[in-house]
């Protein structure tokens, strides 16, 4: 099998190449990718050489670039969009134009191109927010209700996807996660920023009162979710991805600062960003009922295992720390 992995040089993206180059031997991937400031082939070093891996540069937003890389694809895994809350905050015209328009112009030249299978990756954020103290939990048939311009653009990329399948019998299906962490996520995201400004003897900023609520996936048990949605999930179907981890970030960062033997003094309080989803919990069980997918980590075990790897991999993150990131954090958190 062909397999066009479209933002394969990202977080999740380059995570499930190795999964499934590990797990599925005989198939053959190609990475599609425009490397932006979050896609970064150092990601992907081991398997560069690989007969059964590609790398072709490119944007889902460019239907000619697309259909050069398409040819011949069984299956295409979309993992390319714009996903840092953050900076959609700051500009939400790329957020726009590759979840959406991309989304558009990938899903026309796949249904084009016949490919038997097309998978999208998207997010809890578009079901927006559930309150503090309640029990409630997203599920397939969640409303959408998205509050920030990267959850709105994912929001839209999902209801195109479907939308396809609908109107045009194209072979689809949706997984929408909780939040992920773990090897290769680029240091913005809060466990990862976390533990870089912590090795760098930074402080680490924490929004408002820190008692936003998310639930958190080890990238891998991620990964294998889709691997059981390609091989066994309905077409046209949704299915959620989550853990029952629900915990508050300030908790987050304090698991962290325990495990690198600092104290709280490194947390900083910063100013709340604007329409901060207050909790996000994830109900899986759709996906394990129908598919039989559990979590191989816990929490406290895939965060040591996180913690580890970002210890080994100094060279890694720090590159990525650059002036550009510079200027992007003190933007966004008002500090050097």
């Amino acid at each position: 099998m062909r397999l066009l992995v479209t933002g394969g040089a990202g977080f999740i993206g380059s995570n499930f190449i190795h999964y499934w180059l590990k797990n599925h031997p005989s198939d053959q991937i190609i990475n599609f990718d425009n490397l932006t400031y979050a896609g970064n082939l150092e990601n992907l070093e081991s398997v560069k050489n690989s007969q059964n891996y590609t790398f072709t540069k490119g944007d889902i937003a460019n239907a000619k670039e697309v259909r050069y890389a398409i040819k011949n694809v069984d299956v295409v895994v979309n993992f390319a969009a714009e996903s840092h809350v953050d900076r959609s905050i700051l500009d939400p015209a790329p957020f726009i134009l590759t979840n959406v328009v991309g989304t558009q112009i990938l899903l026309d030249v796949a249904k084009e191109a016949g490919v038997r299978r097309f998978h999208h990756v998207s997010t809890d954020e578009v079901y927006g927010s559930l309150d503090l103290n309640s029990k409630e939990k997203f599920r397939e048939d969640s409303p959408y209700r998205p509050n920030s311009p990267y959850a709105a653009s994912k929001a839209a990329s999902d209801h195109l996807v479907r939308a396809y399948h609908a109107t045009y019998g194209f072979p689809i299906t949706v997984t929408n996660c909780s939040n992920n962490f773990g090897p290769y996520q680029f240091p913005e995201k809060l466990i990862s920023l976390a533990i870089t400004n912590l090795l760098e003897g930074k402080k680490v900023p924490v929004y408002g009162d820190g008692l936003y609520v998310r639930d958190w996936l080890y990238v891998k048990d991620h990964c294998a979710a889709i691997d059981l949605v390609l091989q066994k999930g309905k077409v046209g179907a949704t299915y959620c991805i989550g853990v029952d981890s629900a915990i508050e970030n300030i908790e987050v960062v304090k698991k962290i600062l325990k495990i690198l033997d600092q104290s709280p003094d490194k947390i900083e309080y910063v100013k709340d960003r604007p329409g901060h989803d207050r909790r996000y919990a994830i109900d899986a069980a759709k996906i394990t009922k129908e598919l039989g997918w559990q979590p191989k980590y816990n929490f406290d075990d895939a965060l040591k295992l996180t913690v580890d790897w970002y210890r080994k991999n100094k060279s890694w993150w720090q590159k990525l720390k650059n002036k550009q990131f510079g200027k992007y954090y003190q933007e966004q958190y008002h500090r050097r």
